[in-house]
């Protein structure tokens, strides 16, 4: 196993406290082989410990369906040593909030657990556990990573194999072919689809989520209208009502297939209530909806950046500032950074609109225009710095 151990390094000051660990994201990003990394860990550092492991997409669990056919199984586990408990897709077992709250009551019980919903995570189970649980959210692979995992240089070329396929771990067991890996991102997108959206929301309009993610693929990094995506819909002879529309995207973003992002405004501090943007988890599988095509370089860019300031920690929205809008307006730890996203920087009237916005923000933050190409030898103007897609996506901290 390659080790990740930003994510790694995030949960280990939890060892051996008395909070549950969950561990949260989409299918297939590597959140089951992140469980099984910390378990090595925990062997190594702790082996008086006792491991109790249930992998819930093994047929050896499938007996495992109820919260009282979990807490026999682990009753027989068990031992009078620290028990660490590792479960995953803890989601499919129901009423399963109810034996972990029962066990993070007992002094010799240290929790971890994974799941693919995330309604079922931030809202039901936190209101349950109120308070007895932390939360890891584990993204795709950063450009870093996917490096490293492919063994690729950190240069232009391997940087366009990321922007093409995204960063799902799986991908390096498969041939560097086009139609392979799209193969593989196209099947996890349907098994996403309707294993974590259709099946789990009781939804029998599959045609209706088909023609629902290709909007969202087209119109990555737009403004969100429910309404332009009734309009867009009834081309396709789909008749959907505004407020059916805002659900079903609600149960996609739920299977973490898509993330919402907010405008600020910069000024007022506040959210706008509506006008938020979209971007995809990863954009390999975003790109497996609607291809990889050189026209879309700037939305696929864009997403690349925002999961890049996510997977720094940072909590991401959309900066309105008068009439100018901010690509990133982004917050960790109180410090602020803003960052405006283009394709080439190519025309006098493109610099002075992406740094220009820039230059309206108030504050001495520290402020980004990224694009494909180079810019200047001295890369800034009027102060505001400016970054290649590469250079951004190799930046650790700011």
């Amino acid at each position: 196993m390659i080790e990740r151990f930003h994510y790694t390094e995030l949960i280990r000051p939890f060892f051996n406290k008395q909070i549950i660990k969950v561990l949260t994201g989409q299918r297939r990003v590597g959140k089951s082989y992140i469980l099984k990394m910390l378990i090595s860990i925990i062997e190594r550092e702790f082996p008086d410990g006792n491991i109790i492991y249930i992998d819930k997409e093994k047929y050896n669990f499938n007996f495992l369906k109820t919260d009282s056919d979990l807490m026999n199984y682990i009753e027989t586990e068990k031992k009078s040593c620290m028990n660490y408990l590792f479960i995953d897709e803890i989601q499919d077992i129901e009423g399963f909030e109810h034996v972990l709250r029962s066990l993070h009551s007992e002094p010799n019980f240290d929790i971890y657990c994974t799941g693919s919903n995330a309604k079922l995570f931030s809202s039901e189970l936190a209101t349950f556990l109120s308070g007895r649980q932390i939360s890891f959210h584990i993204g795709s692979l950063s450009f870093i990573e996917f490096c490293k995992f492919h063994n690729y240089n950190h240069d232009n070329q391997s940087l366009l194999k990321y922007m093409q396929f995204g960063g799902l771990p799986y991908l390096i067991h498969l041939p560097d072919n086009e139609q392979i890996r799209y193969e593989y991102l196209t099947n996890i997108q349907s098994t996403i689809l309707y294993r974590d959206v259709i099946s789990r929301n009781n939804v029998r309009d599959t045609r209706f989520f088909s023609d629902l993610l290709n909007f969202l693929a087209d119109n990555t990094g737009s403004i969100f209208s429910a309404l332009k995506i009734s309009k867009y819909l009834k081309n396709q002879k789909i008749n959907k009502n505004v407020p059916l529309i805002l659900d079903y995207i609600s149960f996609i973003e739920n299977a973490f297939l898509i993330n919402k992002v907010k405008r600020l405004d910069l000024t007022g501090k506040s959210h706008f209530e509506v006008g938020e943007k979209y971007y995809f988890e990863d954009i390999g599988l975003r790109n497996s909806i609607v291809g990889f095509r050189t026209a879309d370089f700037g939305k696929i860019m864009e997403n690349i950046v925002y999961l890049h300031l996510k997977h720094l920690g940072y909590s991401v929205s959309v900066g309105v500032t008068g009439s100018a809008e901010i690509d990133f307006a982004a917050e960790k730890n109180n410090e602020k950074i803003y960052v405006q996203v283009c394709y080439l920087l190519s025309n006098e009237e493109t610099i002075e609109r992406e740094f220009g916005n820039l230059l309206k923000i108030q504050d001495n933050y520290p402020k980004f225009v990224v694009s494909f190409d180079e810019f200047s030898a001295q890369n800034t103007y009027k102060g505001i710095a400016h970054n290649t897609l590469l250079e951004f996506l190799k930046i650790e901290n700011f």
